[in-house]
């Protein structure tokens, strides 16, 4: 991979933060966000949940919440691999 200049760096950043934004909104919506030849983030929701203190052994509720998921894309895969 080549070195970015510090100008590219910046605009990389900046492009960065613009679309780490638009990503956060779509997927505060609860809008799945996709990026052709990138990915796919996703909000799922799990349920509340049995859980156990693993210091004290105490039994406790875990609460409902949203998670991000996150499936890259064929074209990532094999670039990585």
């Amino acid at each position: 991979m080549e070195k970015l200049t510090q100008q590219e760096e910046e605009a990389m950043r900046i492009v960065w933060k613009t679309g780490e934004g638009v990503i956060k909104d779509y997927l505060d919506k609860g809008n799945d966000v996709m990026i052709s030849g990138f990915g796919k983030w996703t909000v799922k929701a799990k349920k509340a949940r049995k859980g156990r203190n693993p210091q004290t052994g105490a039994d406790l509720t875990i609460a409902a919440r949203r998670v991000v998921t996150f499936k890259p894309s064929n074209v990532l895969r094999k670039a990585v691999n």
